[in-house]
């Protein structure tokens, strides 16, 4: 006999209970080899005390089992890892053989004529069962224990696990036969459902089956048989179930079966395909899933998941599908005890149900058109999901080995005491034996990592099982998910492509080939299709589309994202069919629909950001030519991101047009940059924006109105240098490009078009003071900051404010002056043959009315009103109606005609990429700016009723307003 070791010793190799131990090592044979291995165990303390009781119990046994390489080091595993399976061999050491060979996977048919063989020898039959269940289990967690690799083997111990409930079962079933008369005029088969079904089983697990039956003769009738096969069904059950001396096995449980626990037990093939084909649940089918023979007449239960197949992958066309499978996940989640939420593995977030359910969903979705993914295992399954591009690779090995994990952890907790639970445990000794088992280093590593994998699963579900795109896919027919050239052709008729046969062209470029381009393209295209349709330009969309996914084909981000990102797919299509202005900046820069992926991606960024990228791309560009192109990129990619926010109703009017005036400054200074660098010792310029740039309602049509300034300064050449920078900024901006082209109007500066371009601070003060004309204080009322110095910009600012905000008001010869000047630009500027009333901006309440009105009384009242001191038109609107300007009914008006006229201005330009003052007289452009303002279908005449009724309401206020004629 060895000596022992010291206590110190045993504590470092892992005993809680060194006393203990180091006697059981005095009274072992062999004890420093057995210390050598014990230490290994995800529990020394029990694997050494199960030994010594081995040692008394049976040593001749043990003696050989040391004397067998290897064989030694499974009992340690199994000893050490599941406190039942050591007992059951102290109690039966015979079983002690089967850790002799080196442990291997047995085959099912292997592992249902043992356990048959045994419950036919001596003794209780029910006892008999358990120990062959139990004798199973010891190979099997010796193979599982000592694995090198355990996360390698979790899906071959699971299909393991449910072969040997497969034989069980017919053993009880073979059990049940010697019990109940008459039961070979019956033919019984059991369904396998669930983790068993799937062939993915818990070491202690609920068996979910369901029972069917036929007579197995013409002599018997099928009430005779359901009455045989239920005596049958219910001792089968009853001998798993209940407790012997022995034990137990696991509880039968045939809720799953029509109408549940409320339900016959068993039913004929008839009788089940009435149900299914008329009161089945969507869970139900879902359930059927995994549905396989396990025991009794194997073929009469292929039989039944022939006759079901068919309607399980037709469910997800359901009305209701997806928000009944996503309302029963949330259910399950809600039940589960707070206390227990972080570490349940089974049910929680994150947890094993939620990779069930995801791969699930997608199978029912896609499966319906793609045999591939008919398959009832979820690692199998996920793997054929990535095969067939269903899901990205590198989400099925991320959701695959958090899977394997979690079902590792799961059976090691089992296996332990072999007691169903799902839950990590929370006593520290228990995390500390859980570590071992599974490898890790410590409990706080189990809980690190366990969390790792939930967060991990969690972010994959929630993108798969809220994706639009699958919801959509789910609501189509199967045949037409197929994209089949003659359902394709007649869903796009019935979807109201103009040009079928166009559109075809377009879908075969885009699907042919058998890459995984190919093959993501042909899963989209249905729910694109069906996208395009609710925009008024299905056509054009499909067409932008084609030509963005070949500007795209080699970006590996491109088709995954659309696949995957939310709803990146569903706004891409919405934008490309409804929005030429878009499209036309999506074919100039394809990479910028990334900004389609996230939400987050679609708000404003705000100014300083812009003017950061623009100030970096100008720093990493020599040439003139090379920066103005950059800065150009940088704004088309901004102008889309409003766009988008716009199209999706992410931004209102008022942030559409904060977004387009930040993008406007910022472009504007990083020109000014630019050209800077050509000229040498050219002074700062600031720019004060004018107009609707001053007001930061630019719409997408509009130019940047503005005036430039210098510091005072003694240098004769200053005001030709910032000309010069000016000049170059305005031409370089101006200029024909991938963009739209940013116009800078200079005609709002002191004395017009015959003033000079550039003056000094002190200048313009001067003017101001001594020349300025009525039209010129107008126009300041909306100068604002622009770009360029803000304290020279502002100190300019800051001295025209005794200009537009007089201390005694307008005169009467002011108001007169600025009634003739309206009058003489409308006779001038209104287009000839166009109705003034359907003109947004010069006709009678139109936007020019509504924004002179509001101005008359900022210049007349902002002295002594300081809320008219703004530059932009619906703040100074409020600000006069708290001031009584204006009635509460009068600023209403003019609101309501004032929003609309600016919404459908923006319209119109994204709808063609045009500008235009006017309501469409065409019947389809109408219709889409009317889906552009998210209006129901068909409600075109409508828009211009609307506008007409606005617009007189807002012209009545303006003739009391503005006209005096009140």
């Amino acid at each position: 006999m060895a000596e022992p070791s010291g206590r110190g010793e045993l504590v470092r190799r892992g005993f809680l209970q060194p006393d203990k131990a180091q006697d059981h090592l005095e009274q072992l044979e062999g004890a420093q080899d057995w210390l050598d291995l014990v230490d290994a165990a995800a529990d020394p303390d029990l694997a050494l005390a199960t030994i010594v009781a081995l040692q008394a119990a049976a040593p001749t046994r043990l003696a050989e089992l040391r004397a067998t390489p290897g064989a030694a080091a499974r009992l340690v595993a199994v000893a050490g890892g599941s406190q039942p399976l050591g007992q059951h061999l102290v109690r039966h050491p015979e079983d002690l053989a089967e850790l002799l060979p080196t442990p291997r996977a047995r085959s099912r048919q292997d592992l249902v004529d043992e356990v048959a063989e045994m419950v036919q020898g001596q003794g209780d039959p029910a006892d008999l069962l358990r120990l062959a269940n139990k004798r199973a289990l010891v190979r099997i967690a010796a193979r599982d224990l000592s694995h090198d690799h355990p996360h390698d083997v979790v899906g071959s111990i699971a299909r393991e696990l449910a072969d040997l409930a497969d034989a069980i079962m017919n053993g009880a079933l073979q059990i049940a036969r010697s019990q109940v008369p008459d039961h070979e005029h019956t033919r019984l088969a059991i369904l396998a459902m669930g983790k068993c079904g799937a062939q993915e089983l818990n070491y202690i697990s609920d068996i979910d089956v369901v029972f069917v039956a036929e007579p197995a003769d013409e002599q018997t009738t099928p009430e005779q048989a359901i009455s045989i096969a239920t005596k049958l069904a219910s001792a089968a059950m009853r001998l798993c179930s209940t407790f012997t001396r022995e034990g137990s096995i696991w509880e039968v449980d045939a809720a799953l079966r029509p109408e549940g626990n409320a339900g016959q037990l068993v039913r004929t093939m008839a009788g089940m395909k009435s149900y299914y084909e008329k009161w089945a649940s969507t869970w139900e089918f879902q359930a059927m899933l995994k549905a396989r023979p396990m025991a009794g007449d194997l073929e009469l239960g292929q039989e039944f998941c022939d006759m079901v197949a068919p309607m399980v992958w037709r469910v997800a066309e359901r009305e209701g599908f997806m928000a009944q499978t996503q309302a029963m996940r949330k259910r399950v989640v809600s039940l589960i005890p707070a206390k227990e939420t972080d570490r349940e593995i089974k049910l929680g977030s994150g947890g094993l149900r939620d990779t069930e359910f995801t791969v699930q969903l997608l199978q029912l979705v896609h499966g319906k058109a793609d045999d591939r993914l008919r398959l009832r295992g979820t690692l199998d399954t996920l793997r054929a999901l990535s095969d067939a591009t269903y899901i990205g690779r590198a989400d099925a090995a991320e959701m695959g080995s958090a899977y394997r994990f979690q079902r590792l952890l799961e059976h090691r907790i089992q296996l332990f005491k072999l007691r169903r639970t799902h839950l990590l445990p929370s006593d520290p000794d228990e995390l500390r034996t859980l570590a071992r088992g599974v490898g890790l280093p410590s409990g706080d590593e189990v809980v690190t990592q366990f969390k790792a994998s939930t967060r991990k699963v969690l972010r994959l579900h929630q993108r798969v099982f809220y994706s639009p795109l699958l919801e959509t896919v789910a609501s189509i027919d199967a045949d037409a998910v197929r994209l089949t050239p003659e359902a394709a052709r007649t869903r796009m008729s019935a979807l109201g492509f103009a040009d079928p046969d166009a559109a075809m062209r377009h879908i075969q470029a885009l699907t042919s080939g058998v890459n995984r381009a190919a093959n993501i393209q042909r899963q989209l295209m249905p729910a694109m299709l069906g996208w395009f349709a609710q925009a008024p330009k299905p056509d054009a969309g499909l067409l932008a589309f084609r030509r963005v996914s070949e500007a795209l084909k080699d970006s590996p981000w491109y088709l995954r994202a659309l696949r995957d990102e939310g709803q990146m797919a569903s706004i891409l299509a919405h934008i490309l069919a409804s929005s030429q202005y878009a499209v036309d900046l999506v074919k100039r820069n394809p990479e910028s629909v990334q900004i389609l992926a996230s939400s987050a991606d679609m708000q404003r960024p705000g100014i300083d950001r812009i003017r950061g990228s623009m100030g970096s791309v100008i720093a990493r560009h020599d040439t003139e030519q090379e920066a103005i192109n950059a800065v150009r990129g940088i704004r088309r990619r901004e102008l889309f991101r409003v766009a988008v926010a716009d199209l999706t109703d992410v931004a209102d009017l008022a942030e559409v047009g904060y977004g387009l005036t930040d993008i406007a400054s910022a472009t504007v200074e990083a020109a000014l940059q630019v050209a800077r660098r050509e000229v040498e010792g050219a002074p700062e310029v600031g720019v004060v924006a004018m107009g609707r740039w001053g007001g930061r309602e630019m719409a997408y049509s509009s130019d940047c109105d503005a005036m430039f300034v210098i510091g005072d300064t003694d240098d004769p050449d200053a005001l030709s240098k910032a000309g010069q920078v000016v000049a170059r900024a305005r031409k370089l901006l101006a200029a024909p490009g991938p963009d739209p082209a940013l116009e800078i109007d200079v005609d709002l500066r002191p004395e017009g078009k015959g003033g000079p371009m550039v003056r000094t601070l002190s200048s313009y003060r001067a003017y101001y003071e001594r020349w300025s004309d009525t039209w010129e204080a107008q126009a300041l009322v909306r100068a604002g900051y622009g770009a360029g110095p803000e304290s020279l910009v502002n100190a300019l600012l800051e001295s025209i404010d005794p200009i537009r905000y007089p201390e005694d008001g307008l005169s009467r010869k002011q108001f007169a002056d600025i009634r003739k000047l309206k009058a003489r630009m409308e006779a001038e500027r209104m287009p000839r043959g166009v109705d003034p009333k359907r003109h947004l901006k010069l006709g009678p309440g139109g936007l020019s009315d509504i924004e002179w009105s509001i101005q008359l009384i900022q210049l007349h009242h902002a002295a002594r009103v300081p809320g008219l001191r703004t530059t932009e038109t619906l703040a100074a609107l409020d600000a006069a109606r708290e001031a009584e300007l204006v009635t509460a009914s009068q600023a209403l008006a003019l609101r309501e005609a004032w929003l609309l006229a600016s919404e459908i201005r923006n319209a119109n330009m994204l709808s063609r990429a045009k500008a235009s003052d006017v309501i469409p007289a065409d019947s389809r452009e109408r219709g889409n700016v009317c889906h552009l303002l998210a209006r129901p279908p068909g409600t075109s005449s409508q828009l211009v009723d609307d506008w007409l009724k606005a617009s007189r309401r807002a012209s009545a206020v303006v003739e009391e307003l503005f006209w005096g004629r009140g």
